[in-house]
């Protein structure tokens, strides 16, 4: 158990101890208290040391922990609550408690669809009846991008079960690219959010290459409960090293991409980068920038380095230059009359 939360139980501990106005409590009292406490709490059998409740008392009558415990020491020996009313457990929220828990209230409802958060759902809504109670008129100063009206989140339970339960899934699909839907065996490794959009990362069988799919083009979910899940050291963070996004071509190796910023878009290149792997090579005396990626070329890559614009020139590799420079020509024949 940390110090923090030894540091805690004494604090509370403490507080009950003062809230009871029936008995006197000395410093000795107190240490015997919290030794009790964290002997039932933690094991330990060690005393707690004078030193450390005098310190606990000093820290609980500052600002330092918001407490503001007006504890009084009377008869040169025994300590109370000036305040009998007093109790740390009922400190008023600041302005800034109330925008942080508000901020913090919306991060984990926007995981709401998942059953692992259905055990805290109680306490975030003692939390917003609380913030209401204290100041119902907070204006958020976090805004999350969010699609509440994508399909496919109602499959995220059922798939985030699969996944943790080794469950080979029955997929009814259909791509972008197709025209009918298809039904599958995938055996689910993991869930990965990019850009928004959820997609479920596995494998249809043991001889065909890891997968995406995105959940907005799931039709149906079944099970197939006779066949074993591929048991696979599936290792995430390895696996998505080279890519931006989502794909990862099979096959590929990482390449050196250089490219060439313009100065307008240099600083948000520099401050957010395309990639772990960038690397500034030049900056020039107009402010644009040549830049290196060590990456594996994808669909989401192409589509980042159009968005763009005339900001950016993709120098090389030659290949995706070509390409670039094909789709950006078609695009100009569409505006040309």
């Amino acid at each position: 158990m940390s110090q923090n939360k030894n540091a805690l139980i004494r604090y509370k501990t403490i507080d009950k101890c003062l809230q009871n106005q029936y008995r006197t409590w000395t410093l000795d009292d107190l240490i015997e208290a919290c030794s009790e406490a964290l002997f039932e709490y933690e094991g330990k059998e060690n005393s707690v040391s004078k030193r450390t409740v005098q310190m606990d008392i000093q820290l609980m009558r500052s600002e330092k922990l918001g407490y503001n415990a007006p504890i009084v020491v009377y008869d040169k020996k025994f300590y109370k609550y000036d305040d009998e009313e007093f109790t740390i457990t009922d400190i008023p929220l600041t302005e800034t408690d109330i925008n942080v828990l508000t901020e913090t209230v919306s991060m984990l409802k926007q995981f709401k669809d998942f059953s692992l958060f259905s055990d805290v759902s109680d306490i975030l809504q003692r939390l917003e009846d609380k913030i209401y109670a204290e100041k119902s008129q907070t204006q958020p100063v976090i805004h999350l991008d969010k699609n509440e009206k994508l399909k496919g989140l109602q499959f995220l339970e059922e798939i985030y079960q699969a996944i943790i339960k080794k469950t080979v899934l029955v997929i009814t699909y259909k791509s972008f690219k197709s025209r009918d839907e298809k039904k599958f065996n995938f055996h689910p490794f993991i869930l990965k959010e990019f850009n928004n959009r959820w997609f479920l990362i596995g494998r249809r069988k043991q001889s065909q290459p890891i997968t995406n799919l995105a959940l907005d083009r799931i039709i149906s979910i079944d099970y197939d409960f006779k066949l074993p899940h591929l048991e696979e050291d599936f290792n995430a963070d390895t696996y998505y090293k080279n890519v931006v996004g989502v794909t990862v071509n099979t096959g590929f190796q990482p390449k050196v991409f250089e490219l060439w910023i313009d100065a307008m878009n240099a600083p948000y290149v520099l401050t957010k980068p395309l990639h772990n792997s960038q690397r500034l090579i030049k900056q020039h005396e107009d402010g644009s920038i040549i830049i290196h990626l060590f990456v594996i070329p994808n669909y989401e890559l192409e589509r980042i380095l159009l968005g763009f614009g005339n900001g950016l020139e993709v120098i090389r590799p030659e290949y995706f230059r070509k390409q670039m420079r094909s789709v950006i020509q078609k695009s100009l024949a569409r505006y040309i009359e």
